[in-house]
């Protein structure tokens, strides 16, 4: 007859200085495109710049470190209408944005659905996720959440 699993040891129980927890495993992505079209006219636009962006993404439980997602994107500017404009990434994160999505809909789900206060739930994703997303910023995404795509407006 099988047991109910394994148990294996928290490797960062008892660690009580940042510099000593587990360095993230870093992936890197990229969106580097030499020409783009023009978000307003349509023209076909040449890089101006890289950018880089770091991203949090929910960590590898095999090897207990966290995540992050090192993301390159090529800003391009339009001559005719002289704006400039990022290539797309929101297949991996909101503009501006610290977290991937993985991360905001896990932390939601855990507020919303399994009734965790923003404390708890924020020492969940720590813990058992290997991110760490402070509770006043789980508290503004689950308080958004119903704001951004309410389609009774």
């Amino acid at each position: 007859m099988s047991g109910p699993g394994q148990y294996f040891l928290d490797s960062s129980e008892g660690i009580t200085k940042p510099e000593d927890l587990p360095k993230p495993r870093i992936l890197h992505r990229s969106r580097n495109f030499h020409k783009r079209p023009c978000n307003t006219c349509g023209k076909s636009c040449f890089r101006n710049r890289l950018v880089t962006r770091i991203l949090h993404d929910v960590g590898d439980l095999v090897s207990g470190r966290p995540r992050d997602i090192h993301l390159v994107y090529s800003q391009h500017q339009c001559t005719r209408c002289r704006r400039f404009f990022n290539a797309d990434t929101s297949d991996y994160a909101l503009p501006k944005a610290h977290y991937t999505h993985r991360v905001v809909s896990l932390a939601v789900r855990l507020v919303v659905e399994d009734g965790l206060p923003y404390q708890t739930a924020s020492w969940h994703l720590c813990r058992d996720h290997r991110v760490f997303v402070p509770y006043a910023t789980l508290q503004n995404w689950v308080e958004a959440g119903g704001e951004k795509g309410d389609p009774s407006d």
